[in-house]
C-alpha cells in the first residue's frame, strides 16, 4: 500500500497515463479527419470544432506529462481538470447505455486522476 502512494511512482505513472490519453485522443481526431472521406457529415462546422478541441486536448495533456517527467507543478492541475471532465462524459457514457466505452473510460480516468494528485510533492 506504501508504494501505491509513494510520490515518485504515481508520477511515472501519471507520465505514461497522460501521454497514453494524449494518443488516444490523437487517435480520435485522425478518425475525425479521415471520417468525411467515407462518411457523409451533417454538421462540418461541428465536426471542425470537435477536431479543433480535440487537438487542444491532446497538447493539453502530452504538456502536462512533460511537467511530471521535468518534476514541475505545472502539469498537476489541467490534469486532474482533464481527468474530471473525463469522469463526467463516462457518467453520461454509461447513463446512455454505452458501457463498452463509459466504464473503461471511467476506469482510465480513475487511475490517472489518482495519479496525478499524489503525483507532485512540494
Amino acid at each position: 500500500m506504501k508504494r501505491v502512494l509513494a510520490t515518485e511512482s504515481n508520477r511515472k505513472r501519471a507520465i505514461y497515463l497522460l501521454r497514453f490519453e494524449a494518443v488516444l485522443i490523437l487517435a480520435v481526431v485522425i478518425y475525425l479527419l479521415t471520417a468525411p472521406l467515407v462518411l457523409d457529415v451533417s454538421a462540418p462546422a461541428a465536426l471542425s470544432a470537435e477536431i479543433i478541441f480535440g487537438l487542444l486536448a491532446c497538447l493539453g495533456l502530452w504538456f502536462s506529462a512533460m511537467g511530471f517527467a521535468k518534476k514541475r507543478s505545472f502539469g498537476r492541475a489541467p490534469a486532474v481538470l482533464a481527468n474530471l471532465i473525463a469522469l463526467g462524459v463516462s457518467y453520461y457514457m454509461i447513463s446512455g447505455s454505452l458501457l463498452v466505452v463509459g466504464i473503461p473510460l471511467a476506469i482510465l480516468a480513475l487511475i490517472t486522476l489518482f495519479s496525478a494528485a499524489l503525483g507532485y510533492a512540494e
